[in-house]
């Protein structure tokens, strides 16, 4: 592959991973009151794992080379901090004290977290068109 295309690959790479958190985010939000999922416990909060994407190859002296191609996805997973506990005796999922076991999602941490990878995904954007740019300066001069 054309090495002038690496800075793409990495900004989509980036595109991708903000989506997915994104996504994430947004079902965390959604589920923020629920208190009887279908394994009959509150909503656990949802966390996308990321890692960095290396391609290693072989240079031309034999040695393995490390080419960075972005991020990717490993997985999403549960956050496993502790249920918040409201009382209210009138819930049907309420205890024999009248405590509700609540999710762990925190609204305003979802919301700094969406703003966040608003920004990033912002920035993604970015350097993809000053990247179109570039090409197009440098066709431009072959005129």
């Amino acid at each position: 592959m054309i090495q002038a295309f690496n800075d793409l690959r990495i900004s989509a790479s980036g595109l991708s991973a903000e989506r997915l958190r994104m996504d994430t985010i947004a079902s965390n939000m959604a589920n923020a009151e629920t208190t009887h999922g279908a394994n009959g416990q509150p909503y656990r909060r949802k966390v996308a794992v990321f890692q960095e994407n290396l391609n290693e190859a072989l240079d031309s002296n034999g040695n393995y080379e490390e080419n960075l191609m972005g991020v990717k996805a490993v997985g999403i997973k549960d956050d496993n901090s502790a249920f918040r506990r409201v009382y209210d005796p009138s819930n049907p999922d309420a205890d024999a004290t009248g405590y509700v076991s609540m999710p762990n999602v925190n609204i305003l941490n979802e919301m700094a977290d969406m703003m966040t990878a608003t920004r990033s995904y912002e920035a993604d954007v970015s350097a993809i068109n000053s990247e179109k740019s570039m090409f197009s300066k440098a066709l431009e001069i072959g005129k």
